[in-house]
């Protein structure tokens, strides 16, 4: 007697459109006539699409699902695609490795788009604007270096690192005052935490705020109750004066 397991059966291409979809193009793949392949494959197109409604939010997903087609039937099927007919080779296209970038980066605390700047600003002929370009970029290696050292620095150290950068090309008075930064951000760690602190502060402000006015209605129920009651036990009233 012979068992019938996947584990025995050829391996699902699309395994997200299941082995009766597979079936069922292989099965067109074995039809002679052409147009009765064209009818049974617009059927298998709407049947898949009913079986992956997440396709519709995709752009043109009818063109996804003619590709699907073509990619299970191992690109053997041959039917009237109104779209055109993927090949093999174009599926199998091997992306283009993307080049590591290899820059040796003098002060890395301040990345090589500080060096590109300064390179930039080497070259400028006219003094005046170039002066003012050396002071940007001065205030931006400032920046630079309190965003991640997340201490305070000395003007003259940018400026010294400016000039060791440029190679004394780029210079500033020893009395420059850059601008004041106070750049103080909390470490990537800590942020979410913070979230969470303030939110759950928030709701337990709530929560005590519902408490006493809750409370407070309680408090003055039980006061009207108890006026009530005393209004009841009270004696009727009798009249001080005698009779003549």
């Amino acid at each position: 007697m012979n068992f019938d397991y996947n584990s025995t059966r050829p391996n699902l291409i699309l395994a997200e459109y299941g082995r009766n979809v597979q079936n069922m193009v292989d099965h067109i793949c074995s039809i002679p006539e052409k147009e009765e392949r064209n009818r049974l494959a617009q059927v298998v197109i709407d049947m898949m699409g009913v079986l992956n409604p997440h396709l519709r939010d995709v752009s043109d997903f009818k063109h996804k699902l003619w590709d699907h087609l073509h990619i299970i039937s191992d690109f053997k099927i041959d039917v009237d695609s109104p779209y055109p007919i993927p090949t093999k080779e174009d599926m199998n296209v091997k992306p283009q490795p993307i080049p590591y970038p290899q820059n040796r980066i003098r002060f890395k605390h301040y990345g090589h788009i500080v060096e590109q700047m300064i390179e930039k600003a080497k070259g400028v002929t006219n003094e005046e604007v170039k002066q003012r370009m050396t002071l940007s970029v001065a205030n931006f290696m400032k920046m630079a270096y309190i965003t991640w050292n997340k201490d305070s620095v000395n003007d003259l150290q940018i400026i010294e690192d400016l000039k060791e950068l440029s190679k004394g090309v780029l210079t500033l008075p020893q009395d420059t005052v850059l601008t004041k930064l106070d750049f103080r951000t909390p470490p990537p760690g800590n942020r979410g935490k913070t979230q969470v602190t303030a939110s759950s502060n928030q709701k337990s402000n709530q929560n005590n705020k519902r408490q006493s006015s809750s409370n407070n209605n309680n408090n003055g129920r039980r006061k009207m109750s108890g006026t009530s009651s005393s209004n009841n036990n009270r004696k009727p009233y009798q009249s001080n004066t005698y009779k003549k």
